[in-house]
């Protein structure tokens, strides 16, 4: 028989400890978190991170995030490491071991081998008096008192506390070595994420055929300009080939709303003046975010005043960015 529990008062009690943990650790952060820091760094190899059982699965996502803002990093599963997976330790790189207690036989094991190759071993460990901890070169106090489930057993608070102290260090080191977004782009050139980073307006816009008319063309040939291209809109220049403005789909309905004949008007007559623009060094997501400022569908690509294309909301969608 299932026992009947307050649901919603559970989830609330376990995010609640896991916060309360995290910010414990924050007065953890001192000299010696600076030294690991330091030394890695300075570090010529590459950084080995090794834990069993769940402190292995936060020791794959700490190595997924170092490999991401240029730190190196390889993961070593602790159990492999003994039959072999050792060897791949060079001479001069650093392992991290993490591990909540610090004194699993696994530990046990592997501590004595990774100290006999010669490189420096980081331990991050909640027990800092551990076998782990007295063994190491640098310590990363991943205090974790108490798990966040009744029985006090499921990995939960202290792999939650592992995975946020791998965060500070990565980010950390990020810092340190003056990693920007061009070097984040590079990466991750997959995804809207890359996308993000890399597309820039100059990627997109040669991909449709430019609707142009100047100043005094008809009405009809505004029209016939906006239905070819299919973008919803033309662009407007002067005889000195300068944007002047832009005619839209709302230009239109709003023209027909007011003139009742059309004889004799010209682009200029119904444009919108002084169109919003953008250049096409620009980055697709800072056309993204104009569009959705001004609660516009599509921007004119200026260089110089003189119109090269257009930039439509729908390009965004198709490359994922919305």
């Amino acid at each position: 028989m299932k026992l009947v529990k307050n649901i919603q008062s559970t989830a609330k009690k376990v995010l609640q400890e896991e916060a309360n943990a995290i910010l414990k650790i924050v007065s953890t952060i001192d000299s010696s978190f600076e030294s690991c820091v330091n030394h890695l760094l300075n570090a010529k190899g590459r950084f080995v991170i090794t834990g069993i059982g769940k402190s292995a699965i936060i020791a794959q996502k700490i190595v997924a995030t170092l490999n991401s803002t240029g730190t190196p990093a390889l993961f070593m599963h602790a159990a492999d490491a003994i039959h072999g997976d050792l060897g791949m330790i060079q001479a001069d790189d650093t392992v991290m071991c993490i591990s909540k207690s610090g004194d699993t036989p696994e530990i046990k094991i592997l501590v004595p081998l990774i100290k006999r190759t010669g490189v420096k071993l980081i331990a991050m460990v909640s027990n800092t008096s551990s076998y782990l901890g007295k063994n190491a070169d640098f310590i990363l106090h991943a205090l974790a008192e108490k798990e966040a489930d009744i029985l006090n057993l499921a990995p939960t608070t202290s792999t939650t506390v592992a995975l946020a102290l791998g965060d500070a260090l990565a980010v950390c080191l990020l810092e340190c070595r003056g990693f920007n977004s061009q070097d984040f782009a590079k990466y991750h050139p997959g995804g809207a994420l890359g996308k993000k980073l890399y597309l820039k307006v100059s990627d997109i816009y040669p991909n449709h055929e430019l609707p142009l008319v100047f100043e005094n063309a008809s009405i009809k040939d505004a029209f016939l300009e906006i239905s070819s291209k299919r973008l919803g809109a033309t662009a407007v220049v002067n005889q000195n080939n300068q944007v002047t403005g832009i005619i839209t789909d709302g230009d239109v309905r709003r023209m027909l709303n007011v003139h009742d004949n059309l004889t004799g008007l010209t682009a200029k007559d119904i444009m919108t003046v002084s169109p919003k623009s953008i250049h096409p060094d620009a980055f697709a997501v800072e056309a993204l975010q104009l569009m959705q400022e001004k609660s516009i569908t599509q921007l004119v690509v200026v260089e110089d005043g003189k119109p090269l294309g257009f930039v439509h909301i729908h390009d965004l969608l198709k490359e994922g960015l919305v």
